[in-house]
């Protein structure tokens, strides 16, 4: 069986036999970017049925098709685990996403907090960027990037049952080690380049799910800290142990 090297991810269910009908940009990367021919192989995943072995079996230039093969790899999804964060300047805040999924985050979530410096967001770009980091790093698994929302809103419905680590840029020092904390579903908080406002940290500070930890003796900035305080959770309460 030939080895693939491009990785592909689409949204059919995946079985043997299956066809697996291309989009124009699918399509595009496929046969102009990468110059496949019909017969080639791709590895593909959809986020639920692991990763199968696909072969080109129709070639267009605005389309095509693949047939599914065989499973390669089965589905392997992440701990439960949210990333909070305050969109910054857009190059970074591309980097946030993609290494929140390539670090094992289940959900993205962005939030508008009081120093939060971009107003808006393309959650449709940085769903692609999920993807694409989803693509490149051997996941089987997309995590969801979720709409632009007020900080304020978010913990308004927060479900306490899913605890929230804070990233505290003011807690500086030795770096947390979560010891004795439970998995479970959990969320990681990062604030923007300002940090948290007097009335955030003291409504986070109020919250009895809410735990505050450092990440050492040093600020971080903003895209530092969310891989910083993802590996941290991962290492010692998720699925690096």
């Amino acid at each position: 069986m030939a080895q693939a090297k491009i990785r592909l991810y689409l949204e059919q269910p995946l079985a043997a036999g299956q066809p697996l009908p291309l989009n124009e940009g699918q399509a595009h990367y496929l046969f102009a970017v990468m110059r496949l021919a019909a017969g080639a192989q791709v590895l593909v995943f959809n986020g639920r049925q692991g990763e199968w072995l696909a072969e080109v079996v129709q070639v267009a230039k605005r389309a095509g098709t693949l047939r599914a093969l065989a499973q390669t790899a089965p589905q392997r999804d992440p701990p439960d685990l949210w990333l909070m964060f305050a969109p910054i300047k857009k190059a970074r805040t591309d980097f946030i996403v993609e290494k929140a999924a390539e670090l094992g985050a289940a959900r993205i979530m962005p939030v508008q907090t009081d120093f939060t410096n971009a107003e808006r967001i393309r959650q449709d770009r940085l769903q692609a960027h999920a993807v694409e980091a989803a693509e490149q790093c051997g996941g089987t698994f997309v995590p969801v990037v979720a709409e632009l929302a007020p900080l304020a809103r978010a913990l308004d419905g927060w479900n306490p049952a899913r605890r929230i680590l804070w990233a505290d840029e003011s807690r500086l020092g030795p770096a947390a080690t979560l010891a004795g904390l439970a998995p479970g579903p959990w969320a990681v908080l990062i604030g923007p380049e300002g940090g948290f406002s007097a009335p955030e940290r003291a409504r986070l500070g109020a919250l009895p799910f809410v735990t505050p930890v450092s990440l050492g003796p040093r600020i971080l900035r903003a895209d530092t800290a969310a891989c910083a305080t993802l590996t941290l959770w991962q290492a010692s309460l998720g699925d690096w142990r």
